[in-house]
């Protein structure tokens, strides 16, 4: 019988590579609005809740719309082009298939909006994901605790008999602040070391025995990086 109670996955950089499709957005509507925008600007966004990355969008910019709208024009680029192609990060379907093989309960935690998310559990076997819980369905999004301890709730689960799979600074923020041992797989944004933390390179050969490991550690006492190994060196 498995010892973990829960997985709870990031979307965006962590199941799905969308960040080059939010960053091709961002730069598009920029620059149509007469502004230039930067590869280092829209590496901020990565992780935010999106109204937070729609107003910094707007103050490093010359846009002139209001935050909500730029979310709008945001989502109308970006998630018709994840209908037309999802680009799953490499290891996760697996991983996230896997789980839900050994029968543990998986919630997709996400500050993108439902749309979007629907979009992504569309190309899956129904009832992959038993909760999602979005950015336009909570008050305070990442790095606030609310995304993850929401979801904890709703799967009835235990924060330390759970995971958190992660692979942004805000968003391991949050899920370490919901008391989650966390996973954080290094993508476009560098994460730094911190306990209850493990950091890998890659989802790649990854297995939900792995996933024990780490929960059993109670997410490690003290930061780790694990690096092209098994994680179920662990112990």
């Amino acid at each position: 019988m498995t010892t973990v109670e829960a997985v709870l996955w990031d979307m965006d950089g962590t199941l799905v590579d969308t960040e080059p499709y939010w960053m091709v957005a961002e730069h598009a509507i920029v620059e149509e609005h007469g502004g230039r925008w930067t590869d280092e600007l829209a590496k901020s966004c990565v992780g935010n809740d999106l109204l937070v990355s729609a107003r910094y969008i707007k103050e490093n910019s010359t846009i002139t719309w209001t935050p909500e709208q730029i979310v709008e024009e945001l989502l109308d680029r970006v998630v018709p082009a994840v209908r037309a192609h999802v680009p799953w990060r490499p290891g996760a379907r697996e991983l996230l298939l896997a789980a839900r093989a050994a029968d543990i309960p998986c919630a997709l935690v996400t500050m993108s909006y439902a749309v979007l998310a629907q979009a992504v559990v569309d190309a899956l076997p129904p009832g992959t994901f038993n909760v999602v819980v979005t950015g336009d369905l909570v008050d305070r999004g990442k790095p606030h605790p609310e995304p993850y301890a929401r979801a904890l709730r709703d799967l009835g689960a235990a924060p330390e008999r759970s995971i958190a799979l992660e692979d942004s600074p805000t968003g391991v923020a949050s899920a370490l602040a919901a008391g989650i041992p966390t996973l954080g797989i290094e993508h476009i944004v560098p994460l730094e070391p911190s306990p209850g933390l493990c950091l890998i390179d890659s989802l790649l050969g990854v297995t939900v025995a792995d996933l024990e490991s780490v929960v059993r550690e109670g997410g490690l006492p003290g930061p780790v990086r694990i690096e092209s190994e098994p994680l179920g060196t662990l112990g």
